[in-house]
């Protein structure tokens, strides 16, 4: 008898927790991970017009994967030049993981300037962007650190993806990435 009141309350607990629905973090979760595939698109920066500036991203071609992993409670992103070899000690090849952390959404992107920063993100009212906010940041910043990033969903096989580099000095450098998905 124990075992069966037991099971009822169990019962109980499970279709109260689905009346609520998902969370606002498991929702913008569950948005990310509809972007899983391989794409490819051109890089562009705001930085054009600053001589200053090093130019050497403006107009490259880039590939990113997303896969989900360990039972669909994480996502890895990674983003490399189209073209390069898969060499980590010689060209850029960030890692990022994305997941939900109790009622947040959480990326952690593995920067090749050798720190892990933090965002927070969610999903706009209306579905089409999730927005990640800077948290925190482990590892040093004497290179930069990625601080603010943007996916925004255009269609099924469309996206764009900005990301706020913050150089030494606290200036703001952003990316954009237009990418289609590789069928």
């Amino acid at each position: 008898m124990k075992s069966l009141r037991m099971g009822i309350l169990l019962g109980m607990v499970a279709l109260a927790a689905g009346a609520f629905g998902q969370s606002d973090a498991q929702k913008s979760f569950d948005k990310m991970k509809s972007l899983a595939g391989t794409w490819q698109g051109t890089v562009s920066t705001d930085m054009k017009n600053d001589p200053a500036a090093d130019h050497s991203m403006e107009g490259t071609q880039v590939g990113v994967t997303m896969r989900v992993t360990s039972r669909g409670n994480s996502m890895v992103h990674e983003m490399k030049a189209a073209g390069t070899p898969d060499d980590p000690a010689k060209y850029d090849h960030p890692v990022t993981m994305m997941y939900v952390d109790a009622d947040r959404l959480l990326l952690t992107h593995y920067c090749d300037a050798g720190n892990r920063p933090r965002m927070s993100g969610k999903v706009s009212p209306d579905g089409k962007t999730v927005e990640f906010d800077f948290v925190d940041l482990s590892g040093g910043t004497e290179y930069g650190h990625m601080h603010h990033a943007v996916f925004t969903f255009i269609d099924a096989d469309h996206h764009t993806e900005e990301w706020t580099y913050m150089m030494p000095g606290d200036k703001p450098m952003r990316a954009k990435m237009e990418l289609a998905r590789v069928k």
